[in-house]
């Protein structure tokens, strides 16, 4: 069985659980893969990527300055993912924020980043973009209410291999912009999911030997899991799973499994022209 009939047999085994699923080629702009990648579905912090496109765009343009001061006591605190609610320093530099949105999810800098830019305007740059089926939706909550938006972030898969395509071409935003933010995407510490395949040290970026880098974003929440990236090697490929299903059953292990096989599939394509 090759790697895509494998993923199609294990998504199978849980037809339950919702999925956009794509892998492409950078060189050629073809998908490799695919399953359902026009479905629109939860895509928890996925969407954190159009707040970092965002904050890059001002800082080419001049409007902001990386060593800007961003105050998290300007927003309320929030839990879960990231780590400035567990320092002591209540001031950070712009660009510092951003890399703890790219490396860890930071939701506390998540929320000063947009308090200083605007929800608006990063909606309105994913739109511009094209992607308006995909999107930041609010803020992220540590309760979500009734009056708020139901989902942070949703989107759907070919949106996000096109968007990782584009921008390792420089052809998202500017050369500056997609270069800034590939960077970033470029510390991401999560590979529990399609990178997971790659078997790379996530605290050693780019010093592995190997010849094969990634730049990821993820998503994770109750019955929600999303990874989305770049995987350079001999050659170059985007690639974007998302699953949802009914967090009142227990699927973490059929997607992790279904995760673990696009990461294989992808790992295949991103060394193929290197003959490794």
């Amino acid at each position: 069985m090759n790697k895509a009939s494998a993923i199609t047999a294990l998504a199978g085994r849980a037809p339950d659980v919702e999925w956009s699923i794509e892998v492409r080629d950078i060189a050629s702009n073809i998908p490799v893969f695919s399953l359902h990648p026009e479905r629109v579905l939860k895509t928890a912090s996925l969407a954190k990527v159009f707040l970092l496109v965002e904050i890059a765009g001002r800082l080419s343009e001049g409007r902001l300055i990386g060593s800007d001061p961003v105050d998290r006591r300007d927003v309320p605190k929030i839990e879960d993912s990231g780590l400035w609610r567990y320092l002591q320093i209540d001031v950070l530099p712009l660009a510092d924020a951003a890399t703890l949105v790219a490396a860890v999810s930071d939701n506390w800098a998540t929320n000063a980043l947009l308090h200083r830019v605007g929800l608006d305007a990063v909606q309105a740059r994913g739109d511009a973009l094209g992607y308006s089926e995909s999107l930041l939706a609010d803020y992220i909550r540590d309760d979500r209410g009734p009056q708020h938006p139901p989902t942070v972030s949703k989107g759907r898969a070919s949106d996000w291999t096109d968007l990782f395509t584009r921008m390792h071409r420089r052809e998202l935003v500017s050369t500056e912009v997609d270069a800034q933010v590939e960077h970033w995407l470029g510390t991401s510490l999560d590979f529990s999911m399609v990178a997971s395949a790659l078997r790379l040290d996530p605290l050693i970026h780019g010093s592995e030997p190997g010849g094969i880098s990634i730049f990821n974003k993820t998503g994770s929440d109750q019955g929600v899991r999303a990874d989305a990236g770049l995987v350079v090697g001999g050659t170059a490929c985007s690639y974007c799973a998302i699953a949802n299903w009914n967090p009142d059953r227990e699927r973490v292990d059929a997607v992790g499994d279904v995760m673990l096989e696009i990461g294989r599939l992808v790992r295949t394509v991103a060394l193929e022209e290197s003959g490794r």
